[in-house]
């Protein structure tokens, strides 16, 4: 149906057919063109003839041709923005370099869209003026020293300033503090000194627990030898109690096997004579022998002297 026979032979497609497969390209083109997908993290800012539309959220949309455009395409994750060091002077006149780091996130992408002209240099300047104002009130120490003030004053101030634009400043740190270099030369020396004096303490407290730790070591040796040797006075008392308790039981038997037996006066005597040389064999110089035994101690040397004989 799209070639024409004539007497000539068979001839190619017309021209009314070629513009409509044209035309069909053509459109096909645009209507792809013009359909968008919106990711979960981004916002379309669409205008319609020059003016704000809509914005797109996530999903699949259809921008008319010709009519509709994508202004800006606005993330709305958290960002980060270093700025460069800012030249500030602090109360007491001494020039430093501070470093920020910034934190903020889009919440309106409408009023980032048209609220000011390039926000990230808008955002700069409105730091570096802050940040100066409110060094400028402190002196050096106190801005070396107060960092986390100074980020939340930062902070609440960005915060305020930048809702018009549809920006929330999340949080702001101070990166780096640069002072002067013969500030930082008497800041090291500082340092250093203040080093070698905490390890002078440290040192001190270590020898303090060392002399401690002995002389409670020494306190608990002395402690266990006193009970050494009271354990062992203790236990050569009772070894000498009980020798005694010996002894005397056996003099308490000795004296009852004699009352048992009805010993005479001679067998009395002789036994006494027993018990007196055993104690002459011990250590004492002296012995009293009494005159009842001495007579006994005779016949006994004579007998000895007779057995000898024979």
């Amino acid at each position: 149906m799209f070639l024409e026979i004539d007497t000539f032979g068979i001839s190619g497609p017309s021209p009314g057919i070629i513009a409509l497969i044209f035309l069909g390209i053509v459109g096909l083109l645009i209507l792809t063109a013009n359909i968008k997908i919106v990711q979960q993290s981004k916002r379309f800012v669409i205008e319609r003839l020059g003016s704000f539309h809509t914005i797109w959220e996530n999903g699949l949309h259809w921008k008319v041709p010709f009519f509709d455009r994508v202004v800006k395409i606005v993330s709305l994750k958290e960002q980060v923005v270093d700025f460069h060091p800012q030249s500030v002077i602090t109360r007491d006149n001494v020039s430093m370099q501070i470093d920020t780091v910034i934190y903020f996130q889009i919440t309106d992408p409408k009023l980032y869209t048209y609220g000011v002209e390039h926000p990230m240099a808008a955002i700069e300047n409105l730091t570096a003026t802050t940040l100066r104002n409110i060094v400028g009130d402190l002196e050096l120490d106190q801005t070396l020293t107060s960092r986390d003030t100074i980020n939340a004053k930062m902070q609440t101030i960005l915060d305020e300033a930048t809702d018009p634009w549809g920006i929330k400043v999340n949080r702001v740190e101070l990166k780096s503090i640069i002072p002067p270099r013969e500030i930082q030369t008497a800041m090291e020396k500082q340092m250093k000194a203040e080093r070698e004096r905490r390890q002078v303490i440290l040192e001190a407290e270590g020898e303090k627990r060392s002399q401690i730790l002995r002389a409670e070591g020494d306190k608990e040796s002395t402690i266990l030898r006193a009970d050494a040797v009271k354990q062992a006075r203790i236990l050569e008392s009772e070894g000498e109690a009980g020798a005694i308790m010996r002894v005397q039981t056996a003099l308490a038997d000795s004296i009852r096997l004699l009352n048992d037996a009805n010993a005479n006066d001679s067998v009395l005597k002789i036994k006494a004579l027993e018990a007196f040389s055993k104690a002459a064999d011990g250590k004492a110089t002296k012995i009293i022998i009494p005159s009842e035994i001495q007579g006994i101690a005779g016949l006994a040397a004579g007998l000895k002297e007779m057995v000898n004989d024979k």
